[in-house]
C-alpha cells in the first residue's frame, strides 16, 4: 500500500510538471501575453529556440530515464513511462507548431500582391 502511494505521488507530481510545461510551450507558442510586454525583448526565433531546446531535454531526459531503467538504477517504471509521454507531447506539440507556422508562411506567400 505505501509502494502505491509513493508511486501516485511521484507520478502526480511528474504529470503536474508536464501539464505546466505543456501549458508554457502553449502559451509560448501562441504569443499569449506577449502583447504589451515593454521588457521582455524576447523574438519569435528565441521563443522558438527556447522551446526546441525544452523538447530536447525532455527527450533526453526519457532516454536517460529508459538507460536508467533497463540497467537497474531506475526501479519506477511509471516515473519512466511517465517521462516517454511527456516527451513524445512535447515532440508532437512542436511538430504542430512547426506545421501551422509552415501553413501560415504559404497562405502569406500565396497571396495577391
Amino acid at each position: 500500500m505505501k509502494a502505491l502511494e509513493q508511486i501516485s505521488n511521484v507520478s502526480s507530481t511528474t504529470v503536474n510538471a508536464a501539464l505546466n510545461r505543456a501549458a508554457d510551450m502553449a502559451e509560448r507558442a501562441a504569443g499569449g501575453g506577449m502583447v504589451g510586454r515593454s521588457n521582455d525583448a524576447s523574438s519569435f526565433a528565441d521563443l522558438m529556440s527556447d522551446s526546441l531546446d525544452n523538447v530536447a531535454r525532455s527527450q533526453n531526459d526519457a532516454a536517460q530515464l529508459v538507460k536508467d531503467y533497463e540497467t537497474g538504477k531506475e526501479t519506477d517504471l511509471t516515473k519512466v513511462m511517465v517521462a516517454q509521454q511527456v516527451s513524445s507531447l512535447s515532440f508532437q506539440m512542436a511538430l504542430n507548431v512547426r506545421n501551422k507556422a509552415l501553413s501560415a508562411y504559404k497562405d502569406i506567400m500565396n497571396m495577391p500582391v
